[in-house]
């Protein structure tokens, strides 16, 4: 069996993605900071028919996430999907004339150095499957940054331009990587951005792999 491992799990999309790929046969793998959070998804997942394990890590902290991707692996089977889709903190989100060099740091290792790290980690067990397909979820300043969040759209750039480096260079090996825009808000009961609407088209980009970038709904909206 492979798994799917859903970086940044949260009771919106984490879950909603969770219960999708889990219908489909996946191990689902949660990867989160804090264990009470974890196993109250774990357990609504559970009463949901959704069998998933929490593993907890801190996506500032690479080889504390190499480590539990590590564990999924052994546990559940090898990492065939990786969604990687931390909720930035709020701090990320400085006006750009009042970011200086130190609140760089924390954005760039939430969105370059966790997800460089989380890749890398399952790459050689996608590479033994001869397939896998690795998702990257951002905001809207991924495509239009913004002056007022200065952090995120800086990070987010830089995880873009990742994210299309490893599209190029692994589709050859079976390996698809696309990333998926959700500007604004995710919002429960919206026609395009409610998370199980959100999950069903991280499914299809998974399925039907083609493209790098996605939009989930219009910029300005």
């Amino acid at each position: 069996m492979s798994s799917v491992a859903i970086v940044g799990a949260g009771p919106g999309l984490g879950a909603a993605v969770a219960r999708r790929f889990g219908r489909e046969g996946f191990a689902v793998a949660l990867f989160a900071r804090n264990r009470e959070r974890l196993d109250r998804l774990v357990e609504g997942l559970d009463e949901s028919g959704v069998q998933a394990h929490g593993f907890v890590a801190d996506v500032r902290r690479p080889q504390e996430l190499v480590r539990a991707l590590g564990r999924a692996a052994e546990e559940l089977g090898t990492v065939e999907v990786l969604q990687y889709s931390p909720v930035p903190h709020r701090d990320f989100m400085r006006p750009v004339l009042e970011t200086g060099p130190r609140d760089l740091v924390g954005p760039l290792e939430f969105s370059v150095y966790g997800p460089v790290a989380a890749v890398q980690a399952v790459l050689p067990g996608m590479r033994r499957l001869g397939r896998g397909t690795i998702l990257f979820v951002n905001g809207g300043t991924a495509a239009v940054p913004h002056t007022e969040r200065a952090g995120t759209s800086i990070a987010f750039a830089a995880e873009s331009a990742y994210g299309h480096l490893l599209h190029e260079r692994l589709a050859g090996e079976g390996i698809h990587v696309a990333q998926l825009v959700i500007p604004g808000a995710i919002t429960p009961g919206h026609v395009r951005k409610d998370p199980d609407v959100l999950a069903e088209v991280l499914w299809g980009m998974h399925r039907e792999r083609h493209g790098f970038r996605h939009f989930a709904d219009d910029l300005d909206s």
